[in-house]
């Protein structure tokens, strides 16, 4: 069923609980908040611009649509409007030659106000419930049940995160939206914002949320909020009894992002390929999406640990889930549902995920071209991924028998001059959107002189060589040319530093732009 016939089955069904049309000829209703305040404090839903109440597809006047997306997204930034501020994707689209806004609006686990006063849903529409006290506490009750992610730790505090990975997220933060609201705020004030830092209604204590510790925690503080925090890395292609590569990830899921891309980067190709003019890494642009989803949309009261195995061909994913339904999953048709909106909300703040809903469809937008086929996406307690992936000269399925053949002479030089050539053209590919954080970070550092290894972990706030790190510079040293040794006859020296190659300029230069 394409977009279209979609928008025409939702009209078919009317507005009500989960569904709300707004006319918005040329501009938006007065009362598009309190509907977007109230489908976020009940079940979530969609809201249909351009069409009447009563069914009719007037559409939007073509040259206000952008000026009326525009105040959309302004509005719904603005915690003046809709506190607490929440980012919703809006999509154009076209129904019986008219253009719409359609915007889907995910239940979240806070409650939210607009212009100051509490909207819920019901059949009816949209209920002011600000002065029905019995009502309001219902409502916080639910949401903090609902969601576990809101559990209020009160003996963890500002000194239990990670201080410079605070810092580092309000500069992605600001740097992504000039005007972010981060920008001004201190420490404890941007969790507050971002939801990190509650007070229980039922103690009255107040304190860092799971969602907090597991985002931006130290390593001991976090293991001891969430023990059973872990993620599996694994490679297994030719010792299938064991693995080839494992990493074991509990650290802060910032940082566990990081170390899950540097393994994806590690051990799966990234063939060229062009969209339009523009190359663009299409195995990111899956697997950004995996791996926010593993971090995302994880209960982290359950303690299965999430995996991520690279197989033959294939990756396969596990992370315990609460279910919204059990099965295949038909990516075409399904409904996005948020399990953490706050872990999620912060994830788009800085740039690790995309509006809800988006990620999946470029997902699946780049899947067949990378793999040959569609991935698989199976929900239940446990929620499942399998995403094909091409294999370029590797080793055979350990299944295949390989029969030896006899080989004309000179193949060997060849493929020698094959393999050359491959290397340096994917050498000469890599790009910005390559890097990490980490990685960018690192040539950042060796901009103005050489840096030895200490200096560099001072210039990252690591206090010693973390897994992220020694990923980071082998990458940027034998994957990417980008960083050379000072002394490389002497490769264990006290004296080693590490300057950017010629290769690592260029591309720092591209970063500066």
């Amino acid at each position: 069923m394409d977009v279209e016939q979609q928008i025409l089955e939702l009209i078919r069904k009317g507005e009500g609980l989960d569904l709300e049309f707004k006319a918005c000829r040329n501009q938006l209703n007065r009362d598009v908040f309190e509907t977007v305040c109230a489908l976020l404090n009940r079940h979530g839903g969609t809201l249909l611009l351009g069409v009447q109440d009563n069914g009719i597809i007037q559409g939007i006047e073509p040259n206000a649509v952008a000026q009326i997306r525009k105040d959309f997204v302004t509005a719904i930034n603005n915690p003046q409007k809709i506190s607490p501020p929440t980012y919703l994707a809006v999509d154009e689209v076209t129904v019986d030659g008219k253009p719409l806004l359609r915007i889907y609006v995910p239940e979240s686990s806070q409650v939210h106000r607009c212009n100051g006063r509490i909207y819920d849903r019901n059949e009816d529409g949209d209920l002011d419930i600000t002065d029905h006290t019995a009502q309001v506490a219902q409502l916080y009750q639910r949401k903090q049940v609902t969601y576990s992610e809101n559990m209020v730790f009160p003996h963890l505090g500002l000194d239990d995160l990670d201080h410079d990975l605070i810092a580092r997220c309000r500069k992605i933060a600001t740097l992504r939206w000039e005007d972010h609201p981060w920008q001004d705020l201190d420490d404890l004030e941007l969790l507050a914002s971002a939801q990190l830092y509650q007070t229980d209604l039922k103690t009255g204590k107040s304190g860092v949320t799971r969602a907090g510790i597991l985002l931006l925690g130290k390593p001991l503080p976090l293991l001891r909020a969430v023990p059973h925090h872990r993620t599996d890395l694994i490679l297994r292609k030719v010792n299938l009894d064991r693995y080839d590569d494992r990493d074991f990830v509990d650290v802060n899921l910032v940082e566990s992002y990081e170390r899950i891309m540097a393994f994806v980067h590690k051990h799966l190709p990234d063939p060229f390929y062009l969209e339009d003019t523009t190359s663009i890494s299409i195995r990111d642009a899956i697997f950004r999406e995996v791996a926010s989803n593993i971090l995302i949309h994880r209960e982290y009261t359950n303690a299965f640990p999430a995996k991520l195995i690279i197989e033959y061909g294939q990756v396969r994913t596990e992370n315990s889930s609460r279910p919204h339904g059990f099965g295949r999953l038909d990516p075409e048709n399904f409904t996005p549902f948020p399990k953490n909106p706050v872990i999620a909300r912060f994830f788009r703040q800085i740039g690790r995920a995309d509006e809800l809903g988006s990620g999946m469809r470029k997902m699946m937008k780049y899947s067949r071209a990378y793999g040959g086929a569609d991935p698989e996406l199976v929900e239940g307690d446990v929620f499942r991924m399998m995403i094909k992936v091409p294999e370029y000269g590797e080793q055979k399925a350990p299944e295949t028998r390989q029969v030896p053949s006899k080989r004309p002479p000179g193949t060997q030089q060849v493929e020698a001059h094959v393999e050359a050539y491959v290397e340096a053209h994917v050498e000469a590919h890599v790009e910005a959107h390559d890097l990490s954080e980490t990685e960018r970070a690192i040539l950042r550092a060796c901009r103005s002189a050489p840096q030895g290894a200490s200096a560099l972990l001072n210039a990252l706030g690591y206090k010693t060589r973390t897994g992220n790190f020694k990923m980071a510079m082998q990458r940027l040293e034998e994957s990417f040319s980008l960083l050379e040794k000072t002394l490389p006859d002497s490769p264990r020296s006290k004296n080693q530093k590490y300057r950017l190659t010629a290769k690592g300029k260029k591309l720092l230069q591209e970063l500066a732009k």
